[in-house]
C-alpha cells in the first residue's frame, strides 16, 4: 500500500462509523439495475427559449460520462459543451438531465436513443447545465431477500427507518466517491501536474472528502453529530450558507432536534477550518493525522468550505414485495443513498455495488 494512503484513509473512506449500531438485516443489493432507480429533482423548469436544450434522459446500466459524449455527437457539438448536474450510478436507472447547445438544423432531439439511454423530453434553455445544478433526487432501492421473506425484512427494518426519519443520518460521502478499494486516494506522487483534469478532480475530491468523513466518524462517535456545540458553523437544512454557533441555546437545540439546523463539518481547503473552541481543535487533529490529503486540498488551492454532518432523509416509505422490501427517499444535492442504506443492511455476498 502507498505510504500515503493509511489504514485509518481507508476506513474513513470505506468503512466509517455508523450511527445506529449494526445493521437490522442483510438484503441483496442491486440484483438487477432496475432495483436501484434515482430521478433527479432539478428544482426549476426549463426557461422554454434559449441557445441550449434541456435533455431528460433514461439511462441504465450506463456511465454518465459516456451517455454525455453520445450526447455530443447526436447534437454535433464537443462533449465539453455538453452538461450535467452531477455523475449518477451505473448500475442503475437513473433519470438525470443533460444539456447540449440547441442545433441550429437538427431532428428533434427527444426520443432520441442509443445504447444504455434513451432521451424523454427536450426543452429549451437559456445556459448549459452546470455541476451541482439540482435541488436533490428520489431514490427507489429494492432491497432483495429470500422467497416470502419480503414481509419479514420489511418487519425488521421499521424501527430503524422510524430513527432515521426522526434523526436523520451521518452524511458520510459514500464509498463510490473513492473508487473501487479506494483507489482514488492513492498518492498522484511528484506528477500530479500530468494528471488528465478529471483525474486531478477525482483524487482531490477523495482527498477532501476522506477528511471530512474522518471527522465526522470521530463525532459519530462521541454521539455530537446530530447536536450543535459550541464553536461550530450551522446551516440551514438543504443550504449551503453557514452561520457560528457560538453557545448553543434551548431555541437552535429545538430548531437542531427538528432537523431545521445542522452542525457541519470541514471541506478542507487552504488554511485552517473557520469554527472554533473545541470543534475546531477536534478537526485541526483530524488534519494532522491526514496530512497528505490536506496538503493536496490546500496545494491545489481550494478554499475551505463546509458541509453538513447530518443528512435528513425526507419521503422516507417501505413497501413490501413478496421477496424484498422496496424503500423510497428523497435526499438532497450532494447527498448519498449509501449513507442511508449502511445504517439498515449489510450487503449479501455477491451483490453488485457499483
Amino acid at each position: 500500500m502507498p505510504e500515503a494512503v493509511t489504514a485509518a484513509a481507508l476506513a474513513a473512506a470505506l468503512a466509517p462509523a455508523r450511527a445506529y449500531g449494526a445493521p437490522v438485516a442483510e438484503a441483496e443489493l442491486r440484483a438487477l439495475p432496475a432495483d436501484f432507480l434515482v430521478e433527479e429533482d432539478l428544482g426549476f423548469a426549463p426557461a422554454g427559449s434559449g441557445a441550449h436544450l434541456l435533455l431528460k434522459v433514461r439511462k441504465i446500466d450506463a456511465n454518465t460520462a459516456w451517455v454525455a459524449r453520445a450526447l455530443a455527437r447526436l447534437a454535433g457539438c464537443r462533449p465539453q459543451d455538453v452538461g450535467y448536474a452531477g455523475l449518477k450510478d451505473r448500475r442503475a436507472v437513473a433519470v438525470q438531465w443533460f444539456s447540449v447547445p440547441r442545433p441550429r438544423a437538427a431532428p428533434d432531439m427527444s426520443g432520441a436513443r442509443g445504447e444504455g439511454f434513451e432521451v424523454l423530453e427536450a426543452r429549451a434553455h437559456n445556459r448549459k447545465l452546470p455541476r451541482g445544478a439540482l435541488a436533490g433526487n428520489r431514490f427507489t432501492v429494492r432491497l432483495r431477500t429470500t422467497a416470502g421473506a419480503g414481509a419479514a425484512l420489511a418487519a425488521r427494518l421499521a424501527p430503524r427507518l422510524a430513527l432515521i426519519a426522526a434523526r436523520g443520518v451521518p452524511n458520510y460521502f459514500g464509498p463510490q466517491r473513492f473508487g473501487r478499494d479506494g483507489a482514488n486516494l492513492l498518492p498522484a506522487g511528484p506528477g500530479r501536474a500530468r494528471l488528465a483534469p478529471a483525474e486531478r478532480g477525482f483524487r482531490l475530491s477523495a482527498a477532501r472528502s476522506v477528511v471530512f468523513n474522518a471527522v465526522l466518524g470521530a463525532r459519530v462517535a462521541d454521539g455530537s453529530w446530530e447536536r450543535l456545540l459550541p464553536g461550530d458553523l450551522a446551516n440551514l437544512d438543504g443550504r449551503g450558507s453557514t452561520f457560528p454557533v457560538e453557545s448553543p441555546d434551548e431555541a437552535l437545540a429545538a430548531r437542531c432536534a427538528r432537523l431545521e439546523i445542522h452542525p457541519t463539518g470541514p471541506l478542507w481547503g487552504a488554511g485552517q477550518p473557520p469554527g472554533g473552541a473545541d470543534v475546531l481543535r477536534l478537526e485541526l487533529e483530524v488534519g494532522a493525522r491526514f496530512l497528505a490529503q490536506c496538503e493536496l486540498c490546500a496545494a491545489a488551492g481550494m478554499a475551505q468550505e463546509r458541509r453538513s454532518l447530518r443528512l435528513r432523509v425526507a419521503q422516507l416509505d417501505c413497501a413490501v414485495e413478496p421477496d424484498a422490501a422496496l424503500l423510497r427517499f428523497y435526499l438532497a444535492r450532494g447527498s448519498f443513498a449509501t449513507a442511508v442504506l449502511r445504517e439498515l443492511i449489510d450487503v449479501a455476498p455477491g451483490a453488485a455495488q457499483d
